[in-house]
């Protein structure tokens, strides 16, 4: 999980989360900006899921139109690692007044998937075959912005499996997830 130096305050360490977050999101949306399209196959061809992964963060290819819609955006990738943040909005409420699972299981979703992402080697791909999601505290919009930070546990030719966690800049856990995903070969010509 992301540390919190002991000379941070949660306020602190949420201003630095936003400031990060205006200078990735100003990046990519001078690049190619989201979806619809993906990147085209020469973009990717030959490139480890990692560097798919970076490219899309520096901006040089498409990312998933789904972060304009729900107001997440990947902060981080490393090795095994992939890091979003996200801002719960009034829009994001079930009708009890927290922010809906499905906008939680989201985040967490694209967290651990592009974990997994990010342990490929070229040529292949994985697609999520198991997400379990654990709510432990609700989340209203009075959190300013959440992180979820999904972590590789294992990555084999057939199966890969995750953790994350999502967590507001105060250390407050409000969920956490596992996933299995199916590793395969990308089909020729795709």
């Amino acid at each position: 999980m992301t540390q919190q130096a002991s000379t941070d305050t949660p306020i602190h360490l949420l201003d630095a989360w936003i400031a990060e977050e205006r200078q990735i999101v100003e990046r990519l949306d001078n690049g190619p900006g989201p979806g619809p399209g993906l990147a085209r196959p020469e973009q990717v061809a030959g490139k480890t899921g990692l560097e798919v992964m970076q490219a899309m963060l520096n901006g040089e290819i498409p990312y998933a139109a789904i972060a304009k819609t729900l107001d997440f955006t990947i902060v981080s990738v490393s090795r095994g690692i992939a890091i979003f943040q996200g801002t719960p909005l009034p829009q994001h409420l079930n009708p009890l007044g927290t922010i809906h699972g499905g906008w939680v299981a989201t985040m967490l979703d694209s967290a651990l998937g592009c974990s997994v992402h990010t342990m490929m080697p070229p040529g292949r791909a994985y697609t999520t075959a198991e997400l379990s999601v654990n709510y432990v505290k609700g989340l209203t919009p009075k959190v300013q912005r959440v992180r979820a930070e999904g972590k590789v546990i294992h990555c084999g030719k057939q199966l890969a499996t995750a953790e994350a966690r999502l967590v507001g800049a105060d250390g407050t856990l409000y969920a956490h997830a596992t996933t299995t995903c199916l590793v395969f070969e990308v089909p020729a010509g795709r």
